[in-house]
């Protein structure tokens, strides 16, 4: 019979030590269920709000990045205008010059009887 009641009272003793932890739990400064899902969309809220912004500024960062191609295109253009605009100056005076000299020197071979034409086979 001693055995029997202390079994009892050990089984006692941790339904009373189950029951204050489960009171314990109860009382706490956790929040409830619907608490922590508000506090979750809440946040979830925050991270969509910075994902927009960083979505913005990324689209702005493209279009600049998208115009300054524009400008080094236009540029590039601008740059193989000129180009060709001195390569077309450059043979018009090159050849005219190289011409003039060779007319000179035929004249004055001519004139003078000897000079840089006598001098040619």
């Amino acid at each position: 019979m001693e055995g029997l009641v202390r079994k009892t009272s050990k089984l006692a003793g941790l339904a009373g030590a189950v029951l204050a932890l489960s009171l314990l739990a109860g009382c706490s400064n956790e929040p409830d269920p619907a608490q922590r899902a508000m506090n979750a969309a809440q946040r979830a809220d925050a991270a969509a709000s910075r994902a927009d912004a960083a979505s913005q500024k990324a689209q702005q960062a493209a279009a600049s990045a998208q115009a300054a191609a524009s400008q080094v295109e236009q540029a590039s253009a601008d740059a193989k205008a000129a180009a060709d605009r001195a390569e077309a100056i450059a043979g018009h005076t090159g050849g005219g010059h190289h011409r003039a000299r060779h007319h000179k020197a035929m004249k004055k071979a001519a004139a003078g009887g000897g000079g840089a034409a006598s001098a040619k086979p």
